[in-house]
């Protein structure tokens, strides 16, 4: 990885992930769910020298986006995924419902069931999260409500908002 310090990287971490909301936010809102490596950007340049006036070099880690993923079995697919040894981190990106806390308690147990039913809950909101790991350790997310019309909404940044998301991702790079 990088010679770049814990604390350094837990950082680029957290700039990385708003980067990407920030750029699945140019393509507006109903995308499908995307995964993006996370590469150190001093070794990216080393390997693709050609990349230099495309990338900031000031910028510890790289986005590099891959495929969409089927949003039906999320859990699936990540379990198919792994990661070459120059990719330091990875993230997510999915578009989701949020209800309010006594809201989803009342949801029932079953998962397409509570999926339907989160749907069509008149307090659901819209939000895009973005969950990210890295390959030594740390986590970020960054959760974008939908706003009215143009309007971006309100984001949010913490780590506790997918601890699911965040423990899958980070299999994604064990053997």
């Amino acid at each position: 990885m990088s010679s770049e310090t814990g604390e350094g990287m837990a950082v680029a971490l957290r700039l990385a992930a708003r980067e990407i909301e920030e750029f699945v936010a140019t393509a507006g809102w109903d995308q499908p769910t995307q995964v993006f490596a996370l590469v150190p950007t001093r070794q990216l340049l080393a390997a693709e020298p050609g990349l230099a006036d495309q990338l900031d070099p000031e910028s510890a880690l790289t986005p590099i986006a891959q495929e969409s993923l089927p949003a039906d079995d999320l859990a699936d697919a990540l379990a198919r995924i792994s990661w070459p040894d120059q990719v330091a981190g990875c993230a997510i990106v999915q578009e989701i419902v949020v209800l309010p806390p006594e809201a989803e308690a009342e949801l029932p147990t079953d998962g397409e069931q509570a999926r339907q039913a989160a749907a069509e809950h008149p307090e659901r909101r819209e939000a895009r999260l973005v969950a990210a790991v890295l390959r030594e350790g740390g986590e970020a997310c960054v959760m974008r409500l939908r706003g009215e019309g143009d309007e971006p909404g309100e984001r949010i940044e913490d780590p506790s908002l997918a601890p699911n998301l965040l423990a899958a991702l980070s299999e994604t790079f064990e053997d």
